[in-house]
C-alpha cells in the first residue's frame, strides 16, 4: 500500500513539474525576498524583501554567521535538542528537548547525532483495544517483544520486526501518523502501534 502512495506521489511529481527549472515568476520571488526553496520552508517569506527576511534571520548573511544556517532556525535546533539529520527522522523543532528526548530523539543534550527515532517503549493495540504485545527499542535498535529479543531490519524508512505470525512496522518519520502498525499474517488481523 505505501509503495503504491510513493509510486502515485512520484508520477504525479513527474508529471506536473518541469524537470529543469522552477517558475520564472517564483524564481524571481526567491531572488527579491533573499529566500531559497529551503529557507522558504523555513519561515523565509517570498513576499518581503531581502532586508526584511535578513532581520528575520534569513539569507546569507544571517546564514554565514550560523554556519549556513539562518538563526532562527539554528535557534530552533538548539532549544529542540534536534539536528538537522535527526528533525529530518521526524524530531520536532517545535518542541522542547525533554519532548523530543521522550520519543527518542537527542537523549535531551541538543547536537546529539545518530539518534534512532524508534528507540523507547511502544504498544501494539489490537482490533478490540487490548494489547498485542509491548516493545521495547533501545538506541542501538536492539527490539524486544514481550521481553523476548527478536531480530529487527530497516526497511523503506521503517524499523521493520516479526515475533511468530506478527509483523511490527514502526516508521522512523515521526511526522507521518497512523503508519506504526502490526498485522498478524495467521489471523489477518492488524492494529496500530502507539509510543508509550
Amino acid at each position: 500500500m505505501k509503495h503504491r502512495r510513493l509510486a502515485a506521489l512520484v508520477i504525479a511529481a513527474l508529471a506536473s513539474t518541469s524537470a529543469h527549472a522552477i517558475d520564472a515568476k517564483y524564481r524571481k520571488q526567491l531572488e527579491r525576498s533573499g529566500c531559497t526553496q529551503v529557507s522558504e520552508a523555513q519561515g523565509c517569506d517570498i513576499t518581503k524583501t531581502r532586508a526584511e527576511n535578513a532581520k528575520a534571520g534569513f539569507g546569507s548573511a544571517a546564514a554565514d554567521a550560523h554556519g549556513g544556517i539562518n538563526s532562527t532556525y539554528a535557534q530552533q535546533l538548539e532549544r529542540s535538542g534536534c539536528t538537522q539529520l535527526t528533525e529530518n527522522q521526524g524530531c520536532d523543532i517545535h518542541k522542547t528537548k525533554a519532548q523530543n528526548a521522550k520519543a527518542g530523539f537527542g537523549g535531551g543534550a541538543a547536537g546529539t547525532t545518530g539518534q534512532t527515532p524508534y528507540a523507547g517503549q511502544w504498544v501494539a493495540i489490537g482490533p478490540t483495544g487490548g494489547t498485542v504485545a509491548t516493545i521495547r527499542i533501545d538506541p542501538q535498535e536492539h527490539v524486544w517483544v514481550n521481553g523476548k529479543r527478536v531480530n529487527a531490519k530497516r526497511s523503506d524508512g521503517a524499523l521493520v520486526f516479526r515475533q511468530g505470525f506478527v509483523t511490527y512496522t514502526i516508521q522512523g518519520d515521526r511526522r507521518l501518523k497512523g503508519e506504526d502498525t502490526w498485522r498478524d499474517s495467521d489471523a489477518g488481523s492488524t492494529g496500530p502501534i502507539y509510543a508509550e
